[in-house]
């Protein structure tokens, strides 16, 4: 696995890939451990986690510099996402028991309740994008839960996977609970079908979301899937529009583009649309693109020149098919996967833009009449993340929120992540739900308990 910087396009350092043979050892390591593991109590649990909370604050500098070099996002960003990491152990170690404690439930038996108890082996399937977050967001809830996890992670950031692996090391965790599989796609297969591991989590492509929700049930195995998004941001008639605008440029160029709950397709009604349009191109506009380990710095390059020159192909067939591009839209000629701050209007059916999710700075706006057709259009994609809605009557807000498709819809802010809240997606953009009290318990036995 070559480590190629995407804002230089350098080889940074070369990994080996685990063989077949290092596989079956982690697997069973994994195994193993887990039957000790699960009878740990809480506390001993929480003590661990809240140790590897402080190793991702102590070292968030150089671990910040490791995701940088690795897949381009801006240092003072992913600073903030190690410090996240830290939230998400923290929050976890201080509310797993109570979230896991037995519920009494009433029957005709003289005492009946449920238990939650972990399910053995995780996979972890990850993507680069947030190549700290996502991983712990996943393993923090599932560990403090009593299970073991064994992480797939890009192919583009081995070196942020083994980090991972040495947090959880030097917070003290036994070796089965959290190993790193330094593996190709392809070898993936064998490591769900294999029978110590019993369920999958996925943060990824809509593609590879199929791929593995297909071995997953092949397998009858547990499966977790986030997957891609085309988040609308819908801008009404009474909005805020200075506000708006700041926020929805800030939530396109989020991690360089490379979100799936970016803001991606903004959908304005006709009245305000010129002014919230000259408004967001000036935000746009203003972003400075460069070196993502530089201050003053507002949007780095993509995380490889194969995922930029897509981006680019979408681009330009949405211009061919209608789309007008008032923004950006041209590779720049300088060393690197950057691609420049765009913004596509006129943008319609038929037009990638509209249709498929823009993983990368570019924006898709969309003139609508008012705000029936606002939400009409909010729904018509395949995908169903987030969403985000404009306007100074969030009474009205609210209303308009539970008619659009989506995991979760933010009102006058951009889409987020938060350890408190439940997240995911429904559609094409998968199943199942991560953090919050929801995500601990997709990876535990729901057992009922029945005395007579």
């Amino acid at each position: 696995m070559k480590v190629i910087n995407p804002a230089t396009a350098k080889v940074e350092k070369t990994y080996s890939n685990d063989n077949k043979s290092d596989v079956a050892e982690k697997i069973k390591a994994a195994h193993q451990e887990q039957q000790s593991w699960r009878e740990e109590s809480f506390l001993q649990r929480a003590e661990s986690m809240m140790r590897a909370a402080d190793i991702l604050e102590e070292r968030k500098e150089a671990f910040a510099e490791l995701m940088t070099t690795e897949m381009g996002k801006l240092y003072r960003d992913a600073i903030a996402e190690a410090e996240k990491c830290a939230w998400v152990c923290r929050y976890y170690a201080e509310h797993a028991a109570g979230f896991l404690t037995d519920e009494v439930k009433g029957s005709d038996a003289t005492r009946s309740y449920v238990s939650f108890e972990p399910l053995g082996v995780i996979l972890a399937i990850m993507p680069w994008n947030f190549p700290f977050w996502q991983v712990f967001r996943c393993a923090a809830p599932a560990i403090m839960a009593g299970n073991t996890v064994l992480l797939k992670h890009a192919s583009n950031v081995p070196g942020c996977a083994m980090a991972i692996e040495s947090i959880f090391r030097d917070a003290g965790f036994p070796k089965g609970v959290f190993q790193t599989l330094l593996i190709d796609s392809d070898a993936t297969a064998d490591v769900i079908a294999a029978p110590e591991v019993k369920a999958v989590s996925l943060t990824g492509s809509e593609a590879a979301g199929r791929a593995v929700a297909g071995l997953a049930g092949k397998h009858l195995k547990k499966a977790v899937l986030e997957l891609g998004g085309s988040d609308p941001y819908l801008i009404l008639g009474d909005a805020d529009l200075e506000q708006a605008a700041e926020v929805c440029a800030k939530g396109r160029l989020l991690n360089n583009g490379q979100s799936c709950i970016g803001a991606k397709r903004f959908i304005i009604v006709d009245r305000v649309y010129d002014d919230f349009v000259r408004l967001f191109k000036g935000e746009m506009e203003a972003a400075v693109m460069g070196d993502p380990m530089k201050d003053g710095v507002d949007l780095g390059p993509m995380a490889r020149t194969d995922l930029r020159d897509d981006l680019h192909e979408q681009v330009t067939k949405s211009i061919r098919k209608g789309a007008k591009c008032i923004l950006g839209g041209e590779i720049p000629d300088r060393e690197g996967a950057y691609y420049p701050a765009t913004i596509l209007t006129e943008v319609a059916p038929g037009q990638p833009a509209y249709e498929e999710e823009l993983f990368g700075p570019v924006a898709s706006v969309i003139r609508v009449a008012d705000e029936p057709e606002a939400v009409r259009v909010a729904n018509d994609t395949p995908f169903g993340l987030g969403a985000a809605i404009f306007t100074r009557d969030t009474e009205a807000a609210e209303r308009i929120a539970r008619s659009i498709a989506a995991g979760s819809v933010f009102i006058n802010t951009m889409v987020k992540s938060d350890p408190r809240l439940p997240f995911g997606g429904i559609k094409n953009s998968g199943y199942g739900r991560e953090l919050s009290d929801y995500g601990i318990r997709e990876f535990v036995n729901i057992k009922t308990i029945y005395v007579k």
